[in-house]
């Protein structure tokens, strides 16, 4: 099995553009779908690939590119809707009726959206820090202000700051990390979908818009998602700080939490081996 970015990557053209994903683990029959977060230079194959190949040993793994972050084909509208809209048409061009999924932050939030939206299409659900609001912890988080400030007005010294706040071990924000995710934040799609997201002017029109729309954010309605569901956060993050996960654990009929130790908001690669192990728990259970 050729776990490399070459020997995984695939595409598939749907009614809205070509979506892009890694596949491995064809030999499975239980589907495992993994959606990536967001921030300056993301894509799933970043997110996922030191995590591909042990998934890939029980389960027939899909890394889904999402439109607008520079590799799949961007579509018009709010990324975080973009996105969901794009697993849907994915998992029908490759006749998928129903999978369990991994969302990383943004994903998360794509995959809690998709459970409660579409209930048969999700069998398990994990999460990786990310969904539901701030209880104690001041919003925006010291993560997304740091973000929101490379997205004004981008330059290396704030990308290194924003990724310094991604991790509890700074040791894992090397060079080639911040060379990778500084060419790719280049991007012009890239560009756009982080301007539409984390800008300022941006953020100012969704805080009114929230405050002003007549219908329930999304973590208000958490309590329709049926599926097993397994939130994991580092204790340590700083973009979505713990006490995040007190109301989707309380609202997720059949939700369970797993907070690891020094560990910052890349669970899936700071505790890469406890979160591993954890997730396939669950996933076996």
């Amino acid at each position: 099995m050729d776990l490399t970015y070459e020997g995984t990557k695939r595409e598939i053209t749907t009614d809205k553009g070509v979506i892009r994903y890694h596949e491995a683990g064809a030999d499975n029959s239980d589907v495992l779908i993994l959606l990536h977060g967001s921030g300056p230079g993301v894509n799933g194959w970043r997110n996922y690939r030191g995590n591909l190949e042990f998934f890939a040993q029980t389960h027939h793994c899909y890394i889904v590119e999402f439109p607008g972050f520079g590799v799949s084909d961007p579509v018009e509208g709010h990324p975080v809707l973009t996105a969901g809209s794009s697993v849907i048409r994915f998992m029908d061009a490759l006749n998928i009726d129903k999978a369990a999924m991994i969302g990383n932050s943004m994903g998360g939030v794509v995959a809690v959206n998709l459970a409660i939206k579409h209930p048969d299409r999700v069998t398990k659900l994990v999460t990786i820090g990310g969904v539901g609001p701030n209880v104690f912890s001041s919003s925006p988080s010291e993560g997304l202000r740091l973000l929101q400030e490379f997205t004004d007005a981008p330059d290396r010294d704030k990308l290194v700051r924003w990724l310094n706040s991604m991790v509890y071990d700074r040791a894992i924000v090397t060079d080639d990390l911040i060379e990778e995710r500084w060419e790719a934040a280049a991007d012009p799609d890239a560009q756009k979908t982080a301007s539409t997201m984390y800008g300022s002017a941006a953020f100012e029109m969704q805080q009114k818009f929230l405050a002003d729309a007549d219908f329930p954010p999304y973590w208000a309605m958490m309590h329709k998602v049926k599926c097993p569901t397994l939130l994991t956060w580092g204790r340590d993050d700083r973009v979505s700080p713990p006490d995040m996960s007190m109301v989707p654990m309380r609202l997720i009929p059949e939700a369970e939490l797993h907070i690891f130790p020094k560990c910052g908001h890349w669970v899936m690669i700071e505790a890469k081996e406890a979160f591993e192990a954890t997730v396939a728990t669950f996933l076996a259970d």
